[in-house]
């Protein structure tokens, strides 16, 4: 009986690497990050991930609502994880206003270098800005959104 055909995404999917849980917001965050943080613990993990995506942009990335690569190493990640805390509810809606902005759903699998473009071209006005980062404490020390307001105003 001969071989039954094996299509790219079948010998591939072997070689690349699983998905990167994102949240959405962290979209922005990655592109704005100067080296502040909730601890040297959280500061060395987003470099870490920020370092990957620099040398694999053709990442693939799921673009979620919870907690992801970045929040593990966050002091608030236990309260973040309860669903029904105030910060969670905040951050929640952070990631909400990206993906209604982006016009995807939570889950979604992109390449990192697509979501950034997408996300750089789809929030584009002071107003999307605003709504996805009105409540960020680190937007001040933030490149994306310092250079966002400027560029957009």
């Amino acid at each position: 009986m001969p071989e039954k055909p094996r299509y790219k995404s079948e010998t591939d999917s072997k070689h690349e690497p699983e998905p990167l849980k994102i949240r959405a917001h962290h979209l922005c965050c990655i592109q704005g990050f100067q080296g502040y943080g909730y601890s040297p613990a959280f500061v060395a993990n987003m470099r870490a991930v920020i370092s990957d995506l620099e040398a694999l942009p053709s990442r693939p990335l799921r673009l979620v609502t919870n907690c992801d690569a970045i929040c593990v190493s966050c002091p608030s990640k236990r309260e973040c994880t309860a669903q029904e805390s105030h910060l969670s509810r905040r951050i929640k809606h952070m990631d909400l206003a990206v993906l209604d902005k982006l016009g995807i759903e939570d889950g979604a699998v992109l390449r990192a270098d697509e979501a950034f473009q997408l996300i750089n071209s789809k929030i584009n006005s002071p107003s999307d800005v605003e709504d996805v980062c009105r409540t960020c404490k680190w937007r001040q020390k933030c490149i994306w959104y310092v250079q966002a307001g400027k560029s957009l105003s």
